[in-house]
Parts: C-alpha cells; structure tokens; sequence
C-alpha cells in the first residue's frame, strides 16, 4: 500500500490506438477548443466595452464566460498534448491541479446556471421587483457566492481524494483525472466511503438545484402562454428550451458519471459522458445563452467591426 503523494505519474486513457485517429481527435479538441475560446472571448469584450450589457444578465454571461474558458483550458489541452504526441501520462501535480480546477469550474458554472434562471424568472415573473430583486449589490453576491461554492467543493473533493492511499497501479480510465477513476486506484475503504459520500451530497444538491431550474421553468413557460402575441411566446420558448435541455444534459451525465454503477462501466460509456458534461456545454452556453441575444450580437458585430477597422488601418499605415 501507497500514498498517493508517492506516485509520479498517471497513466491516463488513450483515444485512440490508430496515429490517423489520434491525429483527428486533436484536429476534433482542437476545434472545439478554439470555438470555445473565440465565442466566449467576444462575450467577454463585448460585455466589458458595451455599457448597454452591463446588466445582470450581462454580469452572470460574463462570469459563466469565465466558467466556459476555465472548463475547456482545464482538460482540452492536455488531451491536444497526448494525441498530437501519442503519450498517456500525467504528473501527480498535474493530475491535482486538473482535478482541483475541473471540480472548481464546474461547480461554478452549475451554480451560476440556477442563478441565471432565477434572473429569467424574476425578468418575466416578476418584472416589477426585478431592480429590487437583481440589484448590482445582488448580483455581486451571487456571484461571490457560486465562485465560493465552487471552490469549496473542490477544495473539499481534492483533498478527500488525494489523501487516500493507491494501490491499484496508477492506470485511469479516462482522458483526464476524473474523481471515480482515481478512486477505483484506492486500497482504503473508508477513504473511500468518505468521498463517495462528499460526491452523493453534492449529487443531492445539484438535484435539489436542478428541481429548482425546473420549477422556475415551469412558471416562466405558465407566463410565456399567457402572452397574446404568437411571435413572443416563440422568442421566449425559443430562448428558454435551450436553456433547460443543456442544463439538463449537464446535470444528468454530470451525476451518472460519477455515480454509475462500476458493472455497467466501460472506457467507451465513460468517455462519452465525461465529453458530455465537461466539453459540450462549455463549448455550447455562447451560443444558447450569449448569441441568441439580440443586444449581445449587435454588441459582438460592432466589437469585431472595430477590430477589423483598426487592424485595416494599422496594415495601411505600415504599407504607407
């Protein structure tokens, strides 16, 4: 039996056995990858230069911005590194630091999700209270809050999980460190009891939050069929489905992949679900919540127009 701190490396799942379909999942990562970080970065720009989005809607679209790149540049790259360079390890400090910062970003973006459709239910719901209800003072707080929530409960899951002692080699099944795969590794049972407890608790109160979601849903669509215009409840259900169908594919797989039972798992089965709940939602929120906003793509097309005209003028200021 050995600490886990003793280790030097992890072994993590290979993609792919074949160099040509190495090639293509990096070709396929890096494409995401860039998708991510090109949508999320006009967000970003175009909420901190156009005063007309700094609104709460804007502020929690900036902070899930954040979210977004921190999830991709968390495991995407790494995955770029191994396939490009056909290899499978990890760092101990590595694995760590992944670990740490996925649980950190995710638990942010799920928090930060509930908030912004709390902030559509008190838009459409309640529009009367809204500057009460989401007030600058508000919003901060509930965005100290997710941020706290999320570093707290990877906080809590790294240490839990990194204190145990591995005896089951160093071999994850999996492109990243993943909590379960590390902890089928371990040799101590009640260590492994504690986290499994720490992953159903916070699984609890991702449902919990995820009923909330629901419900708040359910009373924005009761809101939605009560407008007389045909093009408004299409704009909003629009709008809102997207919403709920990416939430619920975040949370679902999210809370299968940590709980499934081992008899059913499989490298395959395991691969699609971890790509599910940490590569497609952060590659997919711009364009559900940020692109479908009329203001904020007005805001995106007048930053890259700017780009474009300074970039124009500086090539012919050098030509000149």
């Amino acid at each position: 039996m050995s600490n886990s701190s003793s280790m030097p490396q992890f072994l993590l799942l290979a993609l792919a056995d074949r160099r040509e379909l190495q090639l293509l999942h990096f070709c396929l990562f890096l494409a995401i990858s860039l998708a991510a970080l090109l949508a999320n970065g006009l967000i970003l720009s175009a909420v901190a230069c156009d005063h007309h989005l700094h609104t709460p809607m804007g502020f929690f679209l900036l902070n899930l911005s954040l979210t977004d790149l921190g999830c991709t540049c968390t495991t995407v790259p790494k995955a770029m590194h191994n396939s490009l360079w056909d290899i499978t390890t990890i760092s101990y400090t590595g694995c760590v630091a992944q670990v740490f910062l996925l649980v950190f970003f995710l638990g942010a973006e799920f928090s930060l999700l509930t908030i912004m459709c709390y902030d559509r239910y008190v838009a459409i719901c309640k529009p009367l209270h809204y500057g009460t209800l989401l007030g600058s003072r508000a919003c901060a707080h509930m965005a100290a809050a997710a941020w706290a929530t999320g570093f707290l409960t990877a906080l809590l899951h790294t240490v839990s999980t990194f204190s145990l002692p591995l005896c089951q080699g160093n071999a994850l099944g999996q492109f990243f460190c993943e909590l379960p795969h590390i902890l089928k590794l371990s040799c101590s049972h009640s260590g492994y009891l504690r986290e499994i407890g720490l992953i159903v608790v916070n699984a609890c109160l991702a449902l919990v939050f995820f009923i909330f979601i629901v419900f708040s849903y359910v009373q924005i669509f009761r809101a939605v069929l009560r407008i007389p215009s045909e093009q408004g409840r299409h704009k909003a259900f629009s709008t809102c489905l997207p919403h709920l169908a990416v939430v619920s594919l975040f949370i679902s797989t999210g809370i299968f992949s940590n709980l499934k039972p081992p008899s059913i798992s499989s490298p395959s089965l395991d691969l699609v679900l971890s790509v599910l709940y940490s590569v497609v939602p952060p590659a997919l929120n711009p364009l559900i919540y940020s692109l479908r906003n009329q203001e904020l793509k007005d805001a995106i097309r007048k930053t890259l127009t700017g780009c474009f005209s300074e970039a124009k003028s500086c090539l012919f200021s050098s030509n000149s």
